[in-house]
């Protein structure tokens, strides 16, 4: 019986553009240029509960490397890696990666549907309205410049604001899933990803993307 693997890898996001479809449709799409990368370590129910793998993905200078990690490294080859993530299996099989072995983006095909894991841009410091999607104020009538504040925070009692009350505050800067994106093309030979839609980050930034875990389900 095969294996029912939750296929994942890491990726640096390329930028947008667009696909045409057979009917002359264009799609707005994200590039990603996934892979390669190599497999660390394997991790069996047996020892550590669980089925997975750990992989590396972009090289990094050994000076840069602690010798805990260079030893770790060496287990699959001696490559030191500057990101390493760790992707959970449903079931572990005979074609489950082995330590060494790489994994390039033709693990996945036109018409899959991936999540996309990513750090979102930081926005610093902002206000409800662009952090929450409060509705303003009206700009008249006595409003004056508090048409953009946030408005009551809480009633007489209990006397102190409540925990989780939406307010201003760090905007983005955060880790995003993005759910059920569509794969729209593979090139293999340039290791690039065409993903419909758009996904977190900026360009140039640290993308996993993995099985989509909602449509495995329903399948």
């Amino acid at each position: 019986m095969a294996a029912i693997v939750k296929r994942g890898i890491l990726g640096k996001k390329v930028g947008m553009t667009r696909v045409f479809q057979e009917d002359g449709d264009a799609v707005a799409c994200t590039v990603v240029e996934a892979g390669p990368c190599t497999v660390l370590q394997r991790k069996t129910a047996a020892d550590e509960g669980y089925d997975a793998i750990q992989i590396g993905y972009e090289e990094k200078r050994e000076k840069l490397v602690t010798q805990p990690m260079q030893g770790h490294f060496k287990k699959s080859g001696g490559t030191n890696f500057r990101h390493v993530r760790e992707i959970r299996l449903y079931e572990a099989g005979d074609d489950t990666p082995a330590v060494g072995d790489k994994i390039t983006c033709d693990i996945f095909a036109e018409g899959d549907f991936v999540d996309v894991i990513a750090t979102m841009k930081g926005r610093g410091f902002t206000g409800v309205i662009k952090r929450h999607k409060f509705k303003t104020l009206k700009e008249s009538h006595g409003a004056h410049f508090f048409y953009r504040h946030a408005g009551s925070i809480g009633s007489r009692k209990p006397q102190h604001t409540l925990p989780g009350t939406r307010m201003g505050g760090q905007h983005g800067n955060t880790r995003t899933t993005v759910q059920n994106l569509k794969i729209l093309r593979v090139d293999a030979e340039r290791g690039l990803l065409y993903v419909k839609g758009a996904m977190p980050g900026p360009n140039g930034g640290l993308v996993l993307i993995r099985e989509a875990k909602k449509k495995a389900k329903k399948s």
